[in-house]
């Protein structure tokens, strides 16, 4: 039989995720496996003749691979000397630039790499990320997808996503023959809303290609490499093939990023014995070997293995670091659902966001995770306010801002058109006006009007099929009346024609310059330097549209200090005592006009529910308002002493209460309710039922205290509340009889 706390914790979301025991045979373990080589180099004539205890004759294709290409060979037996533990010193001393990290690290083999990063813990990690990621600006990405592949949807989420501030939108299909139209769409409608966003559409290789040398997109980074030769085979590919394809996006001036994680060899069945994080740093070192910009990693789709067993987090924030330990491009993850617990997901963002990657997220669903194709982000459209709170809250740059919803409305609409417009003028099927209007203000695929699949798949494959172009759809949108998205699109080209965005971490700014690693280098290296936010930017970022503004609210109250204003209550002759058995004194704003009318409407109500309890109990009360002063306990000892009991109760218009007699001490309460006047009223009901018990002489009952739900709302009325009773205070006027009508 378990106990009721253990009950509760059992119905808890966290307990819904798997859990496994490392199993270090079956690839099961995240970080550092028994099974792991450990570092070594022998080079000779300029070559790696050995590495991590193997020789040239042992090496597989990935490995030969790595030690052709993908290590400095000039240095890396002086950088294999260097313990691994001073190399760990060197990337979190601030001390130490990112090019004396980066001279040492792009020097040293998979193993080695693998022991530096096992001596980080995970501030550490964060450390290391703030300082080695390639660009000093971090940045997002974006999944805007929808499972009916509408175009019209697919568009107006692509503006709002660029207009919220992602530099990278990404896509792919429910049904895989749509992708034309769907890489199309997001092309529109992002660039309708700002230049400079890159787009892509994650499909089969060969398409993707073809797409790209179109123009439809204009990054790639679904390449996948493994960490095994088994696993490649399994794909049909060879590290040859990718790096051959890595040349043809490039030749096209195409940004690319493969896209590796732990967990995917595991999944295979070909990870060796090997650690997790061993396989998916020889991945890294493959990408850099390739001449691949960056590295989309953070287990991705395999993030439910890694997070499953000890040490997952460490190990994908070590997969991240390791990318800019090569100084390549990291797409950092958080981009697929792994836990049913709200607090591990933002556990796990928290590792990237904080520091900073080239992109905090590889996919943040600009839409419901329902309607996420790449199978939900751990990240969402329902997720704007929070991530942006966290944002305001530690004044940290996660790469995207908030909008105004009128905004949000205008850009959403516009690229819905703009898409209406290119269907139009290049004879696809229509986009109706009602698909238009239910895009603009569509929440999911739920709203919106089906369309003819049939016919649209038949114009897709004939839109490939006459070899349309990026600039075919931009001369549709000038037809159409769209001249600026038609510019848009052509200055996009251009830029694939200069190859700029080939920059190692190249993103494009409003001007469609280009923000890279070569301009926008990362120079952290301690307080004051690196990225900071600056007074643009921060006020961006700390926007909250619901946010009371102090300063107005107090400019707002009245200045009328000695009437109270609501009806049913009216100031009557100064105090005396001894005339009623118990007395309510009142703070100096309760029941002002300035606390607006709902709030004086519930002064009203709290005064009412406390009086008829003690009516009902057969005692006299009254009501006297304090001017002097606005301390609860000295306004609930005066009430005693104006009592003929010699038992008062004080009320703050905030909503504090507090039983006295005159017995006490000023500042000895009986005791104090921690109330708000929104609570329920049947609490000052009891209240007043208590006070009238103590009164003939029953011990006073602990009332249970309130904690208002909106915890934040209820303090920020606290702090107007509390405003207004310093503004109402008359030294000068003595405590009034306030009558009910």
């Amino acid at each position: 039989m378990n106990t009721k706390r253990r009950e509760k914790l059992n119905s808890r979301p966290i307990n819904r995720d798997s859990f496994f025991e490392e199993w270090p045979e079956g690839g099961l373990v995240a970080m550092k496996s028994p099974y792991d080589p450990l570092p070594s180099v022998r080079v000779e004539n300029g070559l790696i003749v050995e590495m991590d205890g193997k020789s040239l004759e042992d090496f597989d294709s990935l490995e030969l691979f790595i030690a052709r290409y993908g290590i400095r060979t000039d240095r890396v037996t002086e950088a294999m000397k260097k313990p691994s533990r001073e190399i760990a010193h060197m990337i979190v001393d601030i001390n130490v630039s990112r090019e004396e990290v980066l001279a040492i690290t792009t020097a040293i083999t998979p193993a080695k790499m693998l022991e530096v990063v096992n001596c980080l813990n995970p501030v550490e990690m964060m450390m290391g990320q703030m300082k080695m990621r390639v660009r000093k600006t971090p940045a997002n990405q974006a999944h805007v997808t929808n499972v009916l592949d509408n175009p019209a949807l697919l568009a107006a989420d692509a503006a709002e996503a660029a207009l919220r501030g992602f530099s990278e939108i990404e896509t792919t299909c429910a049904v895989s023959r749509y992708a034309p139209f769907n890489a199309m769409a997001i092309l529109v409608g992002g660039l309708s809303a700002r230049p400079g966003v890159l787009t892509q559409c994650a499909m089969e290789e060969s398409l993707e290609v073809k797409m790209g040398m179109r123009g439809l997109t204009s990054y790639a980074e679904t390449v996948s490499l493994y960490g095994t030769e088994e696993a490649m085979d399994d794909g049909d590919d060879t590290v040859w093939s990718k790096a051959f394809l890595a040349s043809a996006y490039a030749s096209r001036g195409m940004k690319m990023r493969c896209t590796s994680g732990t967990g995917a060899e595991v999944l295979l069945g070909h990870s060796k014995n090997k650690s997790m994080l061993y396989l998916e740093i020889l991945c890294v070192f493959l990408a850099k070997a390739s001449g691949i910009q960056g590295v989309q990693n953070g287990s991705i789709s395999c993030i439910g293995i890694t997070t499953s067993v000890p040490k997952g987090f460490l190990a994908i924030a070590a997969e991240n670091l390791t990318v800019s330990l090569l100084d390549l491009e990291v797409a950092s993850g958080n981009d697929q659902t792994f836990t049913h617990s709200d607090i591990r997901r933002t556990a796990k963002l928290l590792m990237q966001m904080l520091p900073g990657t080239d992109f905090v997220t590889s996919g943040y669903s600009a839409v419901p995770n329902f309607d996420d194709v790449f199978a939900g982000s751990n990240t969402d459209c329902d997720d704007y306010d929070d991530f942006y709170i966290i944002q305001r809250d530690m004044q940290v740059d996660g790469g995207i801002e908030p909008i105004r919803e009128d905004a949000a409305i205008a850009a959403r609409n516009k690229g819905a058109r703009a898409c209406q417009a290119a269907f139009a003028e290049l004879g696809l099927p229509a986009i109706t006006d009602e698909e238009v209007e239910a895009a603009t203000y569509a929440y999911s695929n739920e709203e919106m009007p089906k369309r003819n699949m049939s016919a649209d798949l038949t114009a897709a494959h004939d839109f490939m099929a006459k070899g349309t172009t990026a600039a075919d759809i931009a001369l549709a949108l000038h037809r159409g009346g769209f001249p600026d998205v038609a510019e848009n699109i052509m200055n996009m080209m251009k830029q694939r024609v200069s190859g700029d965005c080939l920059q190692v971490s190249a993103i494009l700014d409003d001007q469609m310059g280009v923000i890279s690693g070569l301009n926008n280098r990362n120079n952290y290296q301690g307080p004051g330097t690196g990225y900071r936010l600056r007074e643009e930017r921060w006020e961006k970022l700390k926007t909250k549209d619901s946010a009371l503004v102090p300063h107005l609210i107090l400019e707002e109250t009245g200045r009328d200090q000695y009437r109270t204003m609501r009806k049913g209550l009216s100031e009557g002759e100064y105090a005396e005592p001894g005339e009623a058995d118990i007395v309510i004194g009142v703070s100096p704003a309760f029941a002002n006009k300035s606390t607006g009318d709902e709030i004086s409407k519930n002064h009203l109500r709290i005064l009412e529910e406390i009086r008829e309890a003690v009516l009902e109990e057969g005692l006299a009360v009254e009501v006297v308002k304090m001017y002097h002063t606005s301390d609860l306990t000295e306004i609930a000892s005066l009430s005693a002493r104006f009592s003929i009991s010699g038992i008062g109760i004080g009320i703050q218009s905030n909503g504090r209460i507090c039983i006295n007699n005159k017995n006490k001490e000023v500042d000895e309460g009986i005791e104090a309710f921690y109330n708000m006047p929104l609570t329920a009223y049947s609490k000052y009901r009891k209240i007043g039922k208590q006070t009238a018990d103590f009164v003939r002489g029953r011990p006073l009952e602990k009332c249970e205290e309130s904690k208002p739900a909106g915890l934040t709302n209820y303090q920020l009325q606290m702090l107007r509340l509390s405003g207004e009773e310093r503004q109402f205070i008359n030294k000068n006027k003595k405590p009034c009889r306030l009558v009910f009508e």
